[in-house]
């Protein structure tokens, strides 16, 4: 991998977003091995031709590493985390990447169903319907984890990162409430330094992009 990497966010987002943008997942990794990025911005209104051809689902976070350019926040995960800690060797890693894409496919979408009622049509009946599944896939997650301390190993790993993400949302509208377990999960990994300048440095984005909107009009 070259030295410089870029991420290509949102050049904006409605408040209710901020802080969980995808985007949010590669700063937090690139702070947990150290690794410098710039930020480069797609508007999120208006699709381009090249957006398009660089991720062709007109969605971010996209990595530029090189002549590199990788889309899909999992895939920026594990490309990023190679020959760090943050993906383990041997049997732990089949097992981190296992529960990365666990994240992916079994619990982000139920959370996503959810989300999408509740903020974006705001339709709470639909939001009702839609957690009782999520709230069954997070007591599935706790289970899932028991008494470990960490999904894969003994230590912090993608896999942690990825799927406390995923946990994030549910987390701040309660649906942990009755989940200490996966509760004490989630602040251990949010508790990190590093997930504390990912997510100063994407809040700064957003609200620098809210001036420059109150600015032009």
């Amino acid at each position: 991998m070259s030295t410089k990497i870029t991420i290509t966010t949102y050049d904006w987002v409605p408040e209710f977003a901020h802080g969980y943008v995808r985007d949010i997942r590669v700063r937090w990794l690139c702070e947990e091995i150290g690794r410098d990025y710039d930020i480069e911005t797609v508007p999120v209104r208006e699709k381009s031709a090249e957006h398009y051809s660089r991720q062709p689902f007109g969605q971010v976070p996209i990595l530029t590493d090189g002549d590199l350019s990788l889309f899909e926040s999992g895939a920026i995960l594990l490309y990023l985390a190679e020959g760090s800690p943050l993906l383990p060797e041997g049997q732990n890693r089949a097992i981190a990447t296992q529960w990365l894409i666990a994240s992916l496919n079994s619990v982000e979408p139920y959370a996503m169903k959810w989300a999408e009622a509740k903020f974006f049509t705001k339709d709470e009946a639909l939001a009702a319907r839609c957690e009782k599944p999520l709230r069954e896939r997070l007591k599935q997650v706790q289970n899932g984890l028991g008494d470990r301390e960490w999904l894969a190993g003994d230590s912090f790993s993608v896999a942690d990162l990825m799927m406390s993400d995923v946990l994030r949302a549910p987390a701040n509208n309660g649906l942990l409430d009755d989940l200490p377990g996966l509760a004490s999960y989630l602040e251990r990994s949010t508790s990190r330094p590093a997930f504390g300048r990912a997510m100063a440095d994407h809040m700064a984005h957003w609200r620098a992009a809210d001036e420059r909107l109150a600015a032009s009009e």
